[in-house]
């Protein structure tokens, strides 16, 4: 091997071989300090792209579960509404077949007109559960009682395609005694005018208590519909909570830096580094053996 001064190839080799332990030992650092194994594009550009389209999966379904659970709880709204009304109506039952027997004594301040007077106040304490219920500011009954209003939960798993979107749709209709048959409404707009039933004489009483047997049925049965939305949405949540752990543990085996093999890692272009530079000084210090021949 010749002695040159102009060159020194045993000192470039060492330096290139540190550069690259600083640059090894620099990343093993990001990735200890972040806890990720892809902190950028070119540590894994097939890995990052997976991984954010797992966060972007994760973040849809999470919103999505807030859906469903603001969801529920209109509806759970709706269903304690539906439940004190059929405590009233009960009643009403009660007093419309009290006031049917012809054993009461009638006029004003009678116990018919009594009866009469408790009857009114249910049907008015209908109205008003029906007309002032709300769940975040939002009317929860329908106000036209031929149109029923409309609860719509959207689901997505944040997916181009959306091929697992979803919305759950539930019908709720109007409460009122109009709408539940205890009370007629004749004209529209400012002119309309309401009639409740009454317990005013034993036929009229009679007829009130089949109404508001039916009534009762009607609550019952949208009480159902609500009750069958509620327990798919719930269903929706528990699917989703699934979805959302597995991954999540799949982003993070992709993602995230197994920390024992980043320390040994560390360890080892730590070492990689001291004697990197004990090479880099030895290899310097060879090239100055060359004066001893022109001493």
């Amino acid at each position: 091997m010749a002695l040159t001064i102009l060159n020194n190839i045993s000192a470039l080799t060492a330096e290139n071989s540190l550069s690259s332990t600083q640059t090894n030992l620099q990343k093993t650092l990001t990735q200890l300090s972040s806890g990720l194994k892809i902190n950028s594009g070119s540590d894994d550009a097939a890995g990052l792209s997976i991984a954010n389209g797992m966060q972007a999966n994760i973040a849809a379904l999470t919103q999505s579960q807030q859906n469903a659970s603001n969801g529920v709880g209109m509806l759970q709204t709706a269903d304690g509404a539906l439940s004190q009304v059929t405590t009233l109506l009960n009643r009403a039952v009660t007093l419309a077949t009290e006031a049917s027997s012809s054993n009461i004594t009638s006029g004003t301040g009678s116990q018919a007109d009594a009866l009469n007077t408790e009857f009114q106040s249910i049907l008015t304490e209908v109205n008003q559960i029906g007309s002032s219920t709300n769940f975040n500011g939002t009317s929860v009954f329908s106000s036209d009682p031929t149109t029923p209003l409309t609860n719509t939960v959207f689901i997505s798993d944040g997916t181009s395609s959306g091929a697992d979107n979803t919305t759950i749709s539930t019908d709720v209709d109007a409460l009122s005694a109009t709408s539940l048959g205890l009370a007629t409404t004749t004209g529209s707009g400012t002119s309309a005018v309401t009639t409740n039933m009454d317990l005013s004489s034993t036929a009229d009483a009679q007829a009130a208590l089949t109404a508001v047997n039916t009534a009762i049925n009607t609550v019952s049965a949208q009480r159902g519909t609500i009750g069958a939305s509620i327990n798919r949405l719930q269903a929706a949540t528990n699917v989703m909570s699934a979805q959302v752990q597995n991954l999540t543990s799949a982003s993070n085996s992709i993602q995230d830096a197994d920390i024992g093999k980043t320390v040994a890692a560390m360890t080892q272009y730590n070492i990689l580094q001291s004697t990197g530079m004990a090479a880099l000084q030895q290899a310097n210090q060879a090239q100055q053996a060359v004066l001893k021949l022109v001493q």
